[in-house]
């Protein structure tokens, strides 16, 4: 029987995620209010749960886990993330639910990996998944050639995002449970954003830079 390669390292008892915030550099009014998640912070195999409840009203269904890579002592059989150490997956259940009480417009996108089953997204303006389907996204297979991370099988991620009319409310992110991992979602643009680490944007743009918005919490499988 041919068995995939999972995300989630089985052989490892916990898990983490984390989930961070982020805005581009140089961003006008409009991308000022554009949210990132990169689930730093969350914890290896911790529910996502209300982690953003509190600064944006986001709030994640409890099968959604956050899922550190394994160069970071986590469990997560991924390398290349777009920042960070930390993804989102789930392990049970037909799809990841995110709510967004306050909703979101404009577009939606982030990066992933899923190197052996396909995956999807749908953007609902109801929350929980209902109302009316504003965009459906079909997520094709990622390269498993494990660059830029030869340690993990589910690298690279590839970025992925639509643009959508209407008021967003919940996102299903779906596909086979422990095959697929998120990362960098961003609400509010059809492209994913990435931000340099605290310390490199010093270095780039000096210490007089404080148009800049980092929307991040302090400081994976596809767990195999």
């Amino acid at each position: 029987m041919t068995t995939i390669n999972v995300l989630k390292k089985l052989s490892m008892a916990t898990a983490g995620a984390a989930v961070m915030a982020l805005t581009t550099v140089g961003m006008n009014q409009a991308e000022a209010s554009t949210i990132v998640l990169d689930f730093e912070g969350v914890g290896n195999l911790n529910p996502v749960g209300d982690f953003y409840n509190d600064d944006y009203g986001i709030t994640f269904s409890p099968n959604t886990l956050g899922l550190v890579d394994s160069d970071a002592g986590g469990s997560g059989n991924f390398g290349g993330e777009p920042s960070g150490d930390t993804g989102a997956f789930f392990l049970g259940g037909g799809a990841a639910v995110m709510n967004v009480a306050n909703g979101f417009t404009d577009g939606f996108s982030f990066f992933y990996s899923s190197p052996f089953i396909p995956g999807f997204v749908n953007v609902y303006d109801g929350l929980n998944g209902t109302g009316n389907l504003l965009t459906s996204l079909s997520l094709p297979l990622t390269p498993r050639n494990g660059a830029p991370d030869p340690t993990g099988v589910f690298s690279p991620f590839l970025p992925f995002g639509a643009s959508f009319s209407g008021v967003a409310k919940s996102v299903d992110f779906g596909g086979a449970a422990n095959a697929i991992v998120f990362d960098n979602i961003t609400l509010g643009s059809a492209t994913p954003v990435v931000v340099p680490e605290p310390a490199s944007l010093i270095g780039i743009l000096g210490l007089g830079a404080f148009g800049v918005t980092t929307l991040r919490k302090r400081k994976s499988t596809v767990k195999s």
